[in-house]
């Protein structure tokens, strides 16, 4: 079974500790929340994409093709 949790930063470390010392619990996974700085940057990539298959630079795939790829 998985169980997803959200802990406070501010109590994340001693969860953590916490259920690695549970020997039943197989595996302790981090998802972290991307960044501001993270985000600005996967939005200025994108721009950037964007304008180099407007110039011609670059080759773009449609869009059907890119939704169908989930």
């Amino acid at each position: 079974m998985k169980v997803v949790l959200e802990v406070k930063d501010s109590k994340a470390a001693f969860f953590m500790e916490l259920v690695k010392n549970f020997s039943f619990i197989k595996k302790v996974e981090v998802e972290k929340e991307p960044t501001k700085e993270e985000i600005l940057e996967g939005i200025r990539q994108a721009v950037k994409e964007v304008n180099l298959i407007k110039a011609g630079k670059m080759k773009g795939i449609p869009a059907r093709e890119f939704l169908d790829e989930f």
